[in-house]
């Protein structure tokens, strides 16, 4: 019985729902008053405020999305992560590709290129304020050094890690420059880079989100904040679910894309075959 029933590759899915119903019911079960008794806190409401209660925080949701006041503020978020990810994928490629490709210009930037990444770009979002203002290109200019940073990295590493035996074939047909940069380094270094975007993507809703919190007038980041000063907790997950999901969405249209422009790739193992 439990050799059919338990986790494999034909019903992972099913498992992950009911993982998902397991912990909303452990919600519900810990936060309500009165189906258990008040051995964690003294008021047996209190568990409610501090952790919010699972049918409220979807019935919010519900109203949201029924109402249509959540979809200017999902709109912004969106735009907001959409544009950090792409200027800061796209910068991190062309600089990663840059560097790598040439050494004098990789020892000038590399003390500054660490410098840069090891500063916490948290305390960037008050000087993107001043520079851009209270739109959404401070929030952009935020999630961009994030995500730039996690792809430049990667591109980086990719382009390093091209067999020297491949580039010695390819310059021995006679592979010019370019040639070598589009059949050998860029597709050496779009598999690095593919691995690095699904952070990215998490990278650029974090950037988004806390830019909102700091200074914006929409947003949903913006309403998890106004939750936050009325002490409104229900709202607040509210939000971090809706956020969540979106995430989710968009690392699944990066999948997509992935196995789309990543045909030519071999599967894990099969190198290992031939």
């Amino acid at each position: 019985m439990w050799k059919t029933l338990r986790p494999n590759r034909a019903n992972l899915v099913i498992w992950q729902w009911l993982l998902l119903v397991l912990c909303f019911v452990l919600w519900y079960v810990l936060t309500s008053p009165t189906l258990l008794p008040p051995f964690y806190f003294d008021d047996p409401n209190k568990a409610a405020f501090f952790f919010g209660e699972p049918q409220k925080v979807l019935q919010r949701i519900w109203e949201w999305f029924t109402g249509g006041e959540i979809y200017l503020h999902l709109w912004i978020t969106l735009v907001e992560t959409v544009l950090a990810f792409a200027l800061g994928t796209a910068l991190g490629l062309g600089v990663g590709l840059w560097l790598a490709l040439s050494p004098l210009a990789s020892a000038l930037f590399d003390p500054y290129i660490k410098a840069a990444n090891s500063m916490p770009r948290v305390i960037l979002a008050p000087i993107f304020g001043v520079w851009f203002g209270l739109g959404i290109w401070s929030k952009v200019a935020l999630g961009v050094t994030l995500v730039f940073f996690i792809v430049f990295f990667n591109v980086y590493q990719g382009v390093k890690e091209v067999s020297p035996v491949v580039l010695a074939n390819a310059r021995m047909l006679g592979a010019n420059r370019k040639q070598l940069l589009r059949f050998v380094y860029l597709p050496s270094a779009m598999s690095w880079v593919f691995s690095s975007l699904h952070t990215a993507v998490g990278l650029a809703f974090v950037g988004s989100v806390v830019g909102e919190y700091l200074g914006s007038a929409r947003g949903v980041g913006y309403l998890i904040l106004q939750a936050e000063g009325t002490f409104d907790i229900n709202t607040v997950f509210a939000g971090i679910l809706v956020l969540t999901a979106f995430a989710l969405i968009l690392d699944a249209i990066v999948g997509v894309g992935e196995r789309r422009l990543m045909k030519w790739q071999p599967k894990s193992g099969e190198t290992e075959k031939l």
